[in-house]
């Protein structure tokens, strides 16, 4: 074979394997194309943080937590140094015991006022007789009138001062309630069912009052922030359809509904966007993954990893094949099985696919 033969047939080769590579482009991105009604945008997992802080001003004695860890509703992240605290509900119910003796005493004194307003009557109304009888003086009658009406004084003064004692008591009830609460307060624990972001306090700090010791992501709202231009978004209704996918695994389809739409536009975020769009005023759209989906796979879900997001704009649109086939659920796995990976996950990324044209335009 001569080599102008070989050269041709180098460049038949060379031709076909282009032909081909453009051939299975245009063949994805048909197989990717969007149909009428569904729009799409770029954006990456989120969710809300929450700070778990100090209320008090007080030593961190202990962060029984790391960065990455899970974390349960209720459960202890944080211990802080409760020992002054401690001394203070000692005293504090040191005084209630004294308050309460108090009430004891003025108890005792009421019973001995009435044994003896008992004792003046009784003497009262025997120097009555003896004053009918010409046995005794009016004076002696006289003078235990007086001592009957100064024991009922002396009854209604112990009276005041046994309230005086129970108020006391309760004074000193409230007064260790609120150190017994200040000393729950020193317990910090996550409000939510999360991944720790971040460490902010190690023991041995000094917190003020509304110092912060951690960083909680929320894994029970997790969502995908896409971003549309003002015709899409001005027709997306709240609660519509969605999809999403991540640019590792592509082929796995999770689904969601439209929770926010804002009012406002603006430039989309330059690590979302490619510079054409981000020359573009668009409307942020935020795509809500269901609790149920979340709940189900919370132990692999890892915020930040990019995707592609896809909505409903108009109702009656039908999904396409492609955002149908790896669409994940939340049923329980069959005996013997584990479930199947969630949409988010640790796995090493791939390529991300070739995204609609729609969306780079």
């Amino acid at each position: 074979m001569s080599k102008k033969s070989r050269r041709w047939i180098v460049v038949a080769l060379v031709a076909a394997a282009i032909a081909a590579f453009f051939g299975v482009r245009v063949w994805k991105a048909r197989q990717t194309a969007l149909p009428e009604g569904i729009a799409a945008g770029n954006g990456r997992i989120e969710s809300k943080q929450v700070d778990v802080a100090s209320k008090l001003p007080l030593k961190v004695k202990d962060v029984l937590v790391a960065e990455g860890d899970m974390v349960k509703p209720g459960q202890v992240v944080v211990q802080m140094d409760t020992v002054t605290l401690d001394a203070q509900l000692a005293e504090a119910r040191q005084a209630v015991a004294a308050a309460r003796e108090k009430v004891a005493v003025a108890r005792a004194n009421i019973v001995r006022r009435q044994s003896e307003i008992e004792l003046a009557r009784i003497e009262k109304e025997r120097a009555r007789k003896l004053l009918a009888e010409h046995a005794g003086s009016q004076r002696d009658y006289d003078v235990r009138t007086m001592a009957a009406k100064t024991t009922q004084a002396g009854l209604a003064e112990a009276t005041a001062q046994l309230q005086v004692a129970q108020q006391q008591v309760k004074v000193a009830e409230a007064n260790t309630a609120t150190i017994q609460s200040r000393i729950a307060d020193a317990t910090l624990t996550s409000p939510v069912l999360g991944r720790v972001l971040y460490r902010l306090a190690e023991p041995g700090e000094v917190l003020a009052s509304g110092g912060k010791a951690l960083t909680i992501i929320d894994l029970a709202d997790v969502y995908m922030e896409i971003f549309l231009p003002s015709e899409q978004a001005a027709a997306l209704k709240i609660g519509a359809e969605a999809r999403f996918t991540v640019d590792y695994e592509p082929d796995r389809v999770a689904p969601g509904y439209v929770s926010f739409v804002s009012p406002e536009a603006q430039f989309t975020p330059k690590e979302v966007e490619t510079r054409s769009e981000r020359e573009k005023l668009m409307f942020r759209v935020k795509i809500q993954v269901p609790r149920e989906l979340v709940i189900h796979y919370v132990e692999r879900i890892k915020t930040g990893v990019r995707g592609v997001g896809y909505v409903k704009v108009d109702s009656s649109a039908t999904w396409p094949d492609w955002l149908q086939r790896g669409l994940v659920g939340t049923p329980a796995p069959p005996p013997g099985r584990a479930p199947a990976p969630p949409p988010v996950s640790t796995a090493p990324p791939s390529p991300p696919p070739a995204a609609p044209t729609s969306q780079l335009e």
